[in-house]
C-alpha cells in the first residue's frame, strides 16, 4: 500500500489524519492531546455542520465520532459521510451502548464501537485499524480511478468488441453478431488489449468484473 503504517500502536503514517467530532469542549482537548502525544496530525470539531464542510483530506484518515451529538447523532454523520466519494472509516464513542446501536453502527460500515470509558491504548488501536482501512480503500479508489481512465480512452465500437470477448465469443461469432468482418473484429480486439494494457484475456476478463463494479452504482442513479 501507498501509505503503510507501523505495527506498533502509537506510531502513525506522517500524513494520517484524525477528524475527532465530539460537543464536548472536554473530550476534544483530551483527545488531540492524546493523538499528538503520539505524533498524529487530528482536527477536532464541536459539530457535524462544522466536520461536513471539511476538504476531503489528501492522506488516509478516519472519524472519531461522539454518537450524540447536540444537533445530530452519530448516525446522521455517518450516513453523510457514507454519501460522499471517499467514506472515511468512523470509530463511534458513546457512554452507553447496546447491541442493536452497535450491529447498526457496523452494518453501516465502522470499524469500532468505543463505551467510556476507553483506554489510550484501545483508541489507538481502533485508529490504527481505521487508517490500515482507509489506506486499502485509498488503493482500490486509486485502482479504479485508472481503470476507468482506461475504459474511457475506447471506442464505443471497441468497448462492444470488449463485451463480447469477455464473454467468451470467437472472433467469427462477434464478426457475425456485429455485422462487419473477421478481420474487423481482430483489429478492434487488438486495439482493446493496447488500450486496456491487458496482458491477456484473462487479465482483460478480470478488468471487465472489475468495471462492472464501479460503473453499477452509476448505472443505477
Amino acid at each position: 500500500m501507498r501509505h503503510p503504517l507501523p505495527a506498533s500502536p502509537t506510531v502513525f503514517a506522517a500524513d494520517a489524519t484524525v477528524y475527532i467530532v465530539d460537543d464536548e469542549s472536554s473530550v476534544r482537548s483530551a483527545l488531540s492531546s492524546l493523538l499528538r502525544s503520539v505524533s498524529l496530525g487530528c482536527e477536532a470539531f464541536a459539530t457535524a455542520e462544522e466536520f461536513l464542510r471539511t476538504a476531503e483530506p489528501a492522506g488516509p484518515a478516519c472519524i472519531v465520532l461522539d454518537m450524540h451529538l447536540l444537533n445530530a447523532t452519530g448516525f446522521d454523520v455517518q450516513t453523510a459521510i457514507c454519501q460522499r466519494r471517499r467514506a472515511l472509516p468512523v470509530i463511534f464513542l458513546t457512554g452507553y451502548g447496546t447491541i442493536p446501536m452497535t450491529v447498526r453502527a457496523m452494518k453501516a460500515g465502522a470499524t469500532a464501537f468505543l463505551t467510556k470509558p476507553f483506554t489510550d491504548h484501545e483508541l489507538l488501536d481502533a485508529i490504527q485499524s481505521a487508517l490500515h482501512a482507509d489506506c486499502a480503500a485509498m488503493d482500490l479508489q486509486r485502482e479504479s480511478d485508472a481503470l476507468l481512465t482506461l475504459h474511457q480512452r475506447l471506442t464505443p465500437r471497441e468497448r462492444q468488441v470488449m463485451g463480447l470477448v469477455v464473454s467468451g465469443l470467437l472472433n467469427k461469432q462477434i464478426a457475425a453478431q456485429l455485422g462487419t468482418s473477421e478481420i474487423t473484429i481482430k483489429v478492434h480486439r487488438r486495439q482493446v488489449m493496447t488500450k486496456m494494457q491487458a496482458a491477456s484475456l484473462p487479465d482483460l476478463v478480470r478488468m471487465a468484473e472489475r468495471l462492472a463494479v464501479i460503473l453499477r452504482p452509476a448505472a443505477a442513479a
